[in-house]
């Protein structure tokens, strides 16, 4: 219409592969669609508006996996959302704020590695980090990704306490 495409269509790579297949309005991507890589392969699917992601959607590996589900804002992940690793194990899940983490639980391979509070992608304020076996190692306080200042509770393998106390500047007060 006008030029522009409008309603369903299938947009295709100069090779021949599908790019996307969905909705458009006046020449951008609207309302429900896919993506595919260079290789034909889908990559995201989801809401769009105004030619990028916005609202639910999920990425996924080359392999079909999913890697990402949750909320887009501006073409980047904003707001709830889950991250998994390559292997189908979540690595992330919890809040995120243009592309970057922001609080909830991390994982490992495994396990719940970390559960607590982000800001900017960092470990900042109370937090809990687990071993590779999921037993609590250390709850306290984060500044900056790093265990720093105020109280703090560490355990050893059997989960006893083996120092509760205050740290300042990342050592222990006595």
């Amino acid at each position: 219409m006008n030029g522009e495409r409008n309603g369903k269509g299938k947009e295709y790579y100069y090779y021949g592969l599908i790019k996307f297949e969905g909705e458009f309005l006046n020449g951008q991507r609207k309302g429900i669609g896919k993506d595919y890589n260079i290789n034909g392969e889908l990559e995201f699917e989801g809401e769009y508006l105004n030619g990028e992601r916005n609202g639910r959607g999920k990425e996924y590996y080359n392999n079909g996996q999913l890697k990402f589900e949750g909320e887009y804002l501006n073409g980047k992940r904003n707001g709830e959302g889950k991250e998994y690793y390559y292997y189908d194990k979540l690595k992330y899940g919890g809040n995120y704020l243009n592309e970057k983490e922001k609080e909830k639980e991390n994982y490992n391979y495994f396990e719940l590695e970390f559960e607590g509070e982000y800001l900017n992608g960092e470990r900042d304020g109370k937090g809990k980090k687990y071993d590779i076996n999921g037993n609590l190692k250390f709850e306290g306080e984060y500044l900056n990704g790093k265990r720093w200042n105020g109280k703090r509770k560490e355990y050893n393998k059997y989960g006893k306490i083996i120092f509760e106390g205050q740290y300042l500047n990342g050592k222990r007060r006595n």
